[in-house]
């Protein structure tokens, strides 16, 4: 069998770094991240207007072209959400402050769930999609939402 030591020394807890931006820190800091990222991925401020959205993010949530997201509010830009029932009904205004990124800016915690996003064409599937997400938070409040999609 193995033998494993282990030693604890002191912890090393980095300082903070001043920033020379208020409050958008975190958020332009993700944005850049975001929109850059191979992943289908997206970032939304706190009065849920598009920051940044990955070019996967928005083929996978049937959305189109990113720049023509950002700075639009989420639900403005074209996603269509649906219920899982056989019928397909669009979700109502209280079903959709329960998705992820919604529920993450108002609860200020982890938040995940599936969302059924209705296809772009009428000849594609609609895509059901598993989403995680963290809020983004600068100087103790939420400011926005970060959001990861994988595909179901």
């Amino acid at each position: 069998m193995a033998h494993v030591e282990l030693s604890l020394s002191e912890v090393f807890v980095p300082t903070a770094r001043a920033s020379s931006e208020p409050e958008s820190d975190n958020v332009g800091q993700w944005s850049s991240t975001v929109s850059r990222a191979d992943e289908p991925c997206l970032l939304i401020d706190a009065a849920t207007r598009v920051v940044a959205i990955s070019s996967a993010g928005c083929e996978l949530l049937c959305l189109g072209d990113p720049a023509g997201l950002v700075g639009r509010p989420l639900l403005d830009g074209g996603l269509r959400l649906l219920d899982f029932t056989a019928n397909r009904n669009v979700l109502t205004e209280a079903e959709v402050d329960k998705i992820p990124p919604l529920l993450a800016l108002t609860s200020g915690r982890l938040a995940r769930g599936l969302i059924r996003v209705q296809a772009a064409s009428p000849d594609s599937s609609d895509a059901t999609v598993d989403a995680i997400s963290t809020p983004v938070l600068a100087d103790g409040d939420v400011a926005g939402s970060l959001t990861f999609f994988s595909e179901v």
